[in-house]
């Protein structure tokens, strides 16, 4: 295994971080400013507009797609890096349109969607013209277990007839989201992992309502977590992705990737937080010196600065999987690192907040909601136990014969 970077990547990687420098992280308050300002809260902020534009102009854009010729053309172990660079702001992503929900939705059009809906769906979310949502979790059940979806897409005519209720429906709220995508049950009488579909919803279809924005331990984002009821909403049946029943293979097609990215972006989030302890240790005074003088913060920074790059080479070599034998070779180490990249960040998120004291806890620093993130996303997009479990029955699986286990 070879990690070096091409000399593609090391040439992004490097303009990356001028542009974070330069623009991104300047632009941060303003953007939380003009969010505050605004009328809509879920409204994207003109700063953000302007990044985007200068984003575009350096060639720093849909860096994410690995598919087709509409992205970079950057395989998953050359992009790591740059997810890594970028993830150290909450804005950065979006600022190269290289955000979620849009990614992962993009991915699923670019694998499986028709040329019809890639032309109508695919070609504006890769300009940023319009964004997108994706419903699949539920209210009333525990929907990190696919099989449990109760929301119905039913065949009528020429068209499906959606029915259900949906929460952190991420990006919903945003007033250019324009599609969804909604997972439900198309047939309960097939076989356990075919009766699960996913189609193609515009937000305006008749039948959709936003009941409410939900908040992350207090946070309200930009893009906004709705709760979604679907109430005999009608598409053309078109709309489907792929055939009725691929619902559960889209959703696991969706995951090497997507799993990547997040273990990127919490590993930037996680330089990011040992970045703004290390300056607290050098300034701040305690107990007659600076807190990088007491041994318990020396060990903070040196267990951190350890937990970092051992997942950082762990998520490198899960790309690298990715790309030379495919996602599905790659599904141990795939919902490994979102365990392990999501537990690092927060820890070394947790340690920051300890050092900055009553500032770690405000909304002075970046680190409240660094705190918030990284402990809710141990919970979305597939829980933790649910990757433990995984990993171990994989793991079992190895001493199968020798337990004489059939």
């Amino acid at each position: 295994m070879d990690f070096a970077p091409t000399p593609r990547t090391a040439d992004l990687a490097a303009r990356l971080e001028t542009f974070m420098t330069e623009h991104v992280y300047p632009a941060e308050a303003v953007y939380d400013a003009q969010i505050a300002a605004n009328a809509n809260p879920h409204e994207q902020p003109q700063v953000m507009r302007d990044l985007q534009r200068t984003a575009r102009e350096q060639g720093l854009w849909n860096l994410f797609m690995t598919h087709g010729d509409r992205g970079a053309g950057l395989t998953n172990l050359e992009y790591a890096p740059l997810a890594g660079i970028v993830g150290r702001s909450i804005i950065g992503n979006e600022a190269i349109n290289c955000s979620a929900p849009d990614t992962g939705n993009m991915e699923i059009l670019a694998m499986y969607g028709t040329e019809q809906q890639q032309k109508e769906w695919l070609d504006p979310l890769l300009a940023c013209e319009i964004r997108s949502a994706f419903a699949m979790t539920e209210p009333a059940v525990a929907s990190s277990d696919a099989r449990n979806i109760t929301s119905t897409i039913r065949r009528d005519g020429d068209h499906y007839v959606l029915n259900g209720r949906k929460w952190y429906t991420s990006g919903v709220l945003d007033p250019d989201c324009r599609l969804i995508i909604f997972m439900g049950k198309s047939d309960p009488e097939a076989p356990t992992y075919r009766q699960q579909s996913m189609i193609l919803v515009p937000t305006d279809a008749p039948g959709v309502e936003v009941v409410r924005d939900l908040p992350m331990f207090g946070y309200h984002d930009r893009l906004g977590h709705g709760e979604v009821t679907f109430t005999d909403v009608r598409v053309p049946a078109e709309n489907m992705l792929g055939a009725e029943g691929d619902g559960f293979a889209i959703a696991q097609g969706r995951l090497g990737p997507g799993r990547m990215h997040y273990a990127m972006r919490a590993i930037g989030m996680a330089e990011r937080a040992l970045e703004l302890l290390c300056r607290r240790a050098q300034t701040r005074e305690a107990f007659g010196g600076p807190l990088a003088e007491q041994g318990v913060v020396r060990e903070w920074i040196g267990r951190s600065r350890m937990e970092i790059d051992q997942i950082r080479l762990y998520t490198f070599k899960a790309a690298w999987l990715m790309d030379t034998t495919g996602n599905a070779s790659a599904r141990t180490e795939v919902a490994a690192i979102k365990v392990a990249a999501m537990e690092v960040a927060h820890q070394v998120v947790n340690r920051a907040v300890q050092a900055w004291g009553a500032a770690g806890v405000s909304d002075d620093t970046v680190l409240a909601r660094l705190f918030s993130l990284t402990r809710a996303l141990q919970v979305a997009d597939g829980p933790t136990e649910v990757h433990l479990r995984s990993i171990a029955l994989r793991e079992l699986k190895k001493y199968d014969a020798e337990a004489g286990v059939a």
